[in-house]
């Protein structure tokens, strides 16, 4: 089971990667060529002669608009076959180790990696004009589990001590729901702030893009929806976080650096959230904040597990 967990990570990863691929490429063509050719067709009154056919123009060998709508519909079925053998990774994951299949840094971010595809192809299914930021969803889906897979990669071992608890099923499942949340709504606010560029002229990388993402309005109304989804589930993370520090090392808060980076990014995800409810508050200066806080997630995911020893040393990367 564990060696078929690993051999399903690469083909997910492949998956993910040739559905980035296919969305680039329904990106580059643009998703609107073939709504804008059936807009623009010139109507012929029933019972009228057709035109001779010397005046019908010859059709071009690549059509964009039949490219675009394939390669749209090959990214969808690519992410679902991603998200398919994703969720094929983690089952047998943990069937190999008896448990549940994330008491270590890779197997945190593999579930969470799942959560954001998961979340992704809900919001497709709810909002399908919002396809274009597949490419951005798809492409930290593939940078995220390639790190897990060539660098965080863990052996099955027992779990240590003081994560055999029921908690772990609690407070663990809570985090990685809403970081993996947090993932799709970070995608959605930097390319609201790239739209937004792009609307007030600016010609620099990485605005340009913004010319085939959805209004920025639209943009920044889903970014705001996914962060007040998560950022309950992130309280109630960081609650159950405490209740388990109190019944482990006998006291609720300690100021572990997971701690004080778990509150960071709690406190700044509150700012963003009221922020966007100022009226005085810019909404690309709130979306900025939302940046902030993964920013800060990513901190406390990748910095503090690696880099800074304390009570909250888990990765297990060997």
């Amino acid at each position: 089971m564990a060696a078929l967990s690993d051999q399903l990570l690469v083909y997910a990863i492949l998956a993910y990667t040739l559905a980035m691929l296919a969305y680039a490429v329904e990106y580059s063509f643009g998703t609107r060529g073939l709504v804008n050719r059936v807009a623009t067709r010139e109507l012929v009154p029933v019972g009228a002669p057709s035109p001779p056919l010397a005046e019908v123009p010859e059709a071009p060998a690549l059509d964009p608009a039949r490219v675009t709508a394939l390669a749209g519909r090959g990214a969808l079925g690519l992410t679902a076959l991603g998200w398919l053998l994703h969720v094929g990774c983690l089952v047998t994951r943990g069937l190999a180790a008896h448990r549940v299949p994330w008491g270590n840094m890779y197997e945190f971010v593999l579930a969470a990696c799942l959560v954001g595809a998961t979340a992704w192809l809900v919001l497709l299914v709810r909002r399908p004009q919002l396809r274009p930021l597949g490419l951005f969803v798809t492409l930290a889906l593939v940078l995220l589990l390639g790190i897990d897979g060539m660098l965080l990669y863990t052996k099955i071992i027992p779990l240590v001590p003081a994560l055999n608890s029921y908690w772990l099923k609690i407070h663990v499942t809570a985090a990685i729901i809403a970081s993996g949340t947090f993932l799709v709504g970070f995608a959605a606010a930097a390319m609201t702030l790239v739209r937004t560029g792009y609307d007030e002229g600016k010609v620099r990388f990485p605005y340009p893009l913004g010319a085939r993402m959805p209004s920025a309005d639209a943009l920044e109304r889903i970014t705001f929806r996914i962060h007040a989804f998560a950022f309950p589930i992130w309280t109630f993370a960081v609650i159950c976080g405490a209740i388990w520090a109190e019944a482990a090392w006998g006291r609720y808060w300690g100021w572990d650096p997971k701690e004080t980076w778990s509150f960071i990014a709690w406190v700044i995800y509150a700012g963003y959230l009221h922020a966007r409810a100022t009226p005085s508050v810019k909404r690309t200066v709130a979306t900025w904040i939302a940046v902030l806080g993964w920013v800060a997630m990513m901190v406390n995911l990748f910095g503090v597990n690696l880099f800074i020893a304390g009570l909250h040393s888990y990765a297990g990367v060997k």
